[in-house]
């Protein structure tokens, strides 16, 4: 009986090899669904702006309350005009010191955008013009050129070692500027440009960076400043007074 056992154990029957072989295969099978499930329930809990609950959520503001967001019109009250944002149809005034001017469709500007994670921006520029380096904290901006020859660009985070990515766009172009990194467009032409921007939050942010570290108020200790950009006082002190135009 001894012998029979240990004969057993040496040559196992072929179910005892394939059932393990055949549970793990049926695991595998199923692991990319599984994963692609997860992946789009994490970002269902990651979106930045709440999914709407109803139809629609048009903005109104109470002062005696904050939120995150906008409270909701009663829908009893809502009528098209809730619906329709006129800002886009005269250009922006390009007359400042950056030959530039978004006109942004946020939904402090275009109620009916709440809830609804979009908005727009209309971007103005003079021959020479520049919308500044920025970032948006929270929305990737699509840019859609209308008129005219940009030169735009981002820059990746640390963990790409800032890369630098820039194109030039001509009428017609479409870029993205993924969200959260700093990018800018200039006007390279000799002819005003125009550029039409979505961007995938109802209140993307928008932080200057020049105007973020050189304009703050209160000013950032120019001992700061200066180890960080590496330059003399003198030059932070020349750049902190100055007039930064927020665009």
């Amino acid at each position: 009986m001894q012998d029979i056992s240990l004969l057993s154990q040496a040559n196992p029957r072929r179910e005892d090899i394939e059932a393990p072989a055949l549970r793990c295969a049926t695991t595998m099978k199923f692991l990319p669904i599984s994963l692609l499930i997860l992946a789009l329930a994490t970002a269902t809990a990651f979106a930045y702006d709440p999914s709407p609950l109803q139809d629609f959520c048009v903005a109104i503001n109470d002062p005696k309350v904050f939120v995150n967001g906008k409270f909701c019109k009663d829908p009893k009250q809502v009528t098209a005009e809730d619906f329709l944002f006129k800002g886009f149809r005269y250009p922006g005034n390009t007359a400042n010191p950056l030959g530039s001017k978004v006109t942004p469709a946020f939904v402090d500007q275009f109620p009916g955008l709440n809830t609804l994670g979009i908005s727009m921006a209309r971007i103005d520029f003079a021959p020479g013009g520049l919308n500044p380096p920025h970032t948006h904290p929270r929305g990737t901006e699509i840019l859609v050129v209308a008129e005219g020859t940009l030169l735009v660009g981002f820059v990746t985070s640390n963990q790409l070692n800032n890369t630098f990515f820039t194109k030039v766009l001509y009428k017609g172009d479409v870029f993205v500027f993924p969200i959260g990194l700093i990018h800018f467009q200039l006007n390279i032409g000799k002819t005003p440009a125009l550029a039409f921007a979505a961007l995938s939050s109802q209140n993307p942010g928008v932080i200057t960076i020049a105007n973020a570290v050189f304009g703050s108020k209160p000013p950032i200790s120019a001992d700061v400043l200066t180890k960080a950009f590496q330059v003399d006082k003198k030059v932070v002190d020349y750049l902190q007074a100055q007039f930064w135009y927020d665009n």
